[in-house]
């Protein structure tokens, strides 16, 4: 009971010393764990990875899924369990867990951009859909330890740091404040739950599927069969194959030796494959017997780019617009009628993709698109095949879900950490 009361103490005056903070209310070290066990059911579901070996003994062969790690997030570290202080690191692996960075496209410049050279605590947290100038200065006002920019502030190669290109001055500046920038952009996109998810639940409740969908990485990208005469001579192969691979873990699985010897299995990288293929041939059996497989990465069932709703409750172009209007908080939306349609036709089918999403929607069959932004001919095109498009201007698309991240976020920390959504954030453009 002491030990609680001075737990308790502590965080009372680590929170009267804070610049910027949230009115929430003290919990103890049980409620805090018990809080995030709650949270835990909003995390995106993943299909766990079923075990691994990096042993050549092993006998069975895995597909690696993104997985999320429920146990630290239910009661964080030890530490932070009871201090309720959180570093960088412990924020990053939340953040890890929420929307894993391997969601994001290939393209895509994801995850910690700026990491500050002293580590502290994490306080503050301000969630921005693009880093300006203006959000910079918000981020200093408030003692900003994390700046959590939707849209990475760095994207392309950079061979100096100079203040008169801005993002570079912005990444300058940060560094002097200690400010750490992390982006998930696409990962938040693709994620089930995401970005999309909430875009496409504007229109109402529907039959929801990905228009793009998202696979799993890290497994094995070719498969090996092969026959040896016995178990001397698949040791001896396997050694062999085992320098092929680099290092990197190899595995196998033999059904048992009967008259016409060992039939083996074994997964291997790209890099790996020549030079497993290679060794194979220079043994009698296996290159007798060998057959090659091209393994395909497993689908993330929920996740991925764009999402296409058959509602369960059909509506006017009219009313779309205005659903969309209240769902984004605009005054203003851009308004293409596809081919043959008026404001009174019905929308049954709606596609949607956050952002500039025409590469996403291209082709789709649906009687509305809505995204940020289309070119004039890619606009022409889907009122030409009669779907009429709803344009919201880029940043538009995205922003509104930076407030239902904020909660999602804000219910996996301990109170120590306050999660803020910039004020000076907002879309460059607007109509005058």
């Amino acid at each position: 009971m002491l030990t609680g009361c001075r737990n308790l103490l502590w965080t009372f005056l680590s929170f009267t010393n804070r610049r910027y903070w949230s009115s929430k209310y003290l919990n103890s070290h049980t409620a805090l764990c018990s809080s995030a066990l709650a949270a835990s059911s909003i995390l995106p579901s993943f299909p766990l990875p079923s075990k691994s070996y990096s042993s050549l003994k092993s006998r069975q062969i895995s597909l690696h899924y993104p997985s999320v790690h429920l146990s630290s997030t239910r009661c964080l570290s030890s530490s932070t369990c009871h201090t309720g202080l959180m570093e960088l690191k412990d924020i990053l692996q939340v953040l890890e867990q929420l929307a894993p960075l391997s969601l994001a496209e290939s393209w895509d410049n994801v995850g910690l951009l700026v990491e500050p050279s002293k580590c502290r605590p994490v306080t503050t947290i301000l969630l921005t859909n693009d880093l300006t100038d203006t959000v910079m200065e918000e981020a200093v006002a408030v003692s900003c330890d994390l700046i959590i920019s939707y849209h990475p502030p760095l994207f392309r190669p950079i061979k100096r740091l100079v203040q008169k290109d801005w993002k570079q001055r912005l990444a300058i500046r940060a560094v002097e404040a200690g400010i750490a920038i992390f982006s998930p952009h696409t990962s938040w996109d693709s994620v089930k739950g995401g970005v999309n998810d909430w875009l496409v639940g504007g229109l109402g409740r529907g039959q929801v599927s990905v228009l793009s969908q998202a696979f799993g990485g890290a497994s094995p990208n070719h498969k090996l069969e092969f026959m040896v005469r016995s178990t001397e001579e698949l040791n001896a192969v396997m050694e062999e194959l085992k320098a092929c691979d680099g290092g990197t873990t190899l595995q196998y699985s033999g059904s048992s030796a009967d008259n016409s010897g060992v039939r083996v299995s074994i997964t291997c990288s790209d890099s790996a494959l020549t030079p497993s293929v290679h060794t194979l041939l220079q043994h009698s059996s296996p290159s007798q017997s060998l057959s090659i497989l091209k393994l395909e990465k497993p689908p993330l069932p929920g996740h991925g780019q764009g999402r296409l709703s058959v509602l369960d409750q059909p509506v006017t172009v009219a009313t779309a617009i205005q659903k969309m209007k209240s769902h984004l908080g605009l005054s203003h939306l851009r308004l293409a009628l596809g081919s043959g349609k008026t404001l009174e036709s019905s929308v049954c089918v709606v596609a949607v993709c956050a952002g500039s999403g025409a590469s996403v929607l291209s082709g789709v069959k649906a009687d509305l698109y809505i995204t940020g932004e289309m070119s004039h001919h890619e606009v022409l095109d889907a009122v030409a095949n009669g779907t009429s498009v709803i344009l919201s201007d880029h940043s538009n698309s995205e922003r509104g879900f930076l407030a239902v991240f904020r909660e999602r976020l804000a219910a996996t920390l301990p109170d120590s950490v306050t999660v803020v959504v910039s004020k000076a954030d907002r879309d460059p453009l607007e109509v005058v």
